[in-house]
């Protein structure tokens, strides 16, 4: 209910009344032209993210000329992963970024990249990221449900991370309680590896990891200072289980208020703002785990994931098996060949 009152204190709407093609879109006249303002919702990122989603907004104002402007409400101001989606959904705000796998319970598609070493390389994964043969049909799988994915940002890989001591062995898993965000195949991946899976949110990690409620978490490495988990959990191992990317969704209503040239500057600030996010993400990772070790003492390990990868096999099977998924399982594996 408090985020119910919020959500209407800002919008100056009653949410009661929205629906699956409601839209947040408010227009404000001027002396010289009409302005629309969109609103775009966001939990909690790392600077280089946050930064290319501003630029995202400058480019739109940009190329708009000023008739489209962005309105952030960042840091989970409007909830998690899972309420931004469906406030975007409803039409209460117009965009969000979200973790992949958080799509996972709107569209099956989103699945297939908690999928653990999908990708064999950085370059495997950017190449099927950039693919429109690939990605089109998987941003465009949510239409029915009133929003569209625009464009994704690369969001590293993915390793575990532990109060206790490092991972250097699915041995190494065995007992231990692991966060994983609410993705199915996350839950699976963990199960498979010997490990208790925990799916929550990204803000109850840090307190579970101090009470001992989890033993660890697997992310990348922008929780360690960025969100203070270092603080806690000192033992970062790579295995590179995964690289989930991250994704901008738009809610479908808002093109009824826009012009075609209007709608083209959306999609082009957004592909262009991935470019920007894409570099500024690799320089800062560096930085971050510079600053995890001076300011926490968090120790780094490499780690041989082949038998990591030997007990996931199943997953992979699973995929390729699937008749739903098959043909995108190996469009993506062909990228890779």
């Amino acid at each position: 209910m408090k985020k119910v009152i919020l959500l209407a204190g800002i919008f100056g709407l009653s949410l009661l009344g929205l629906n699956g093609c409601g839209s947040a879109v408010n227009v404000t006249a001027t002396d010289e032209k009409e302005t629309i303002n969109l609103r775009f919702a966001y939990a909690s990122n790392s600077q280089p993210v946050i930064d290319a989603m501003n630029e995202f907004g400058r480019l739109v104002e940009e190329k708009t000329d000023g008739t489209v402007k962005i309105q952030y409400f960042p840091d989970g101001q409007l909830g998690g992963e899972r309420e931004l989606i469906e406030l975007t959904q409803s039409g209460a705000v117009d965009f969000t970024k979200v973790s992949a796998s958080a799509l996972e319970s709107f569209s099956k598609n989103y699945s297939i990249f908690s999928v653990p070493y999908l990708f064999e390389s950085e370059k495997h994964f950017f190449d099927v990221m950039d693919n429109e043969e690939i990605m089109t049909p998987i941003y465009q799988s949510t239409t029915d449900l009133g929003f569209t994915g625009l464009t994704y940002y690369d969001s590293g890989q993915r390793s575990f991370y532990m109060v206790d001591g490092p991972i250097q062995t699915p041995s190494d898993l065995l007992g231990k309680k692991i966060r994983v965000m609410q993705s199915e195949t996350a839950i699976k991946m963990v199960e498979l590896l010997g490990g208790s899976a925990v799916p929550m949110g990204s803000d109850e990690v840090y307190t579970s990891l101090q009470s001992n409620l989890i033993n660890g978490s697997e992310n990348n490495e922008f929780v360690l200072h960025t969100a203070g988990h270092g603080g806690v959990a000192k033992y970062y191992s790579y295995d590179e289980h995964t690289r989930v990317p991250d994704i901008m969704i738009m809610n479908d209503a808002i093109k009824e208020q826009l012009t075609e040239e209007q709608e083209t500057a959306i999609y082009e600030s957004a592909k262009e703002s991935t470019v920007f996010e894409i570099e500024a993400f690799s320089k800062a990772v560096e930085e971050e785990k510079a600053t995890a070790q001076e300011a926490y003492g968090v120790k780094f390990n490499k780690v041989d994931n082949t038998p990591f990868r030997e007990a996931v096999a199943p997953l992979h099977d699973e995929f390729k098996n699937d008749p739903v998924y098959q043909q995108l399982y190996q469009q993506i594996q062909d990228q890779g060949a």
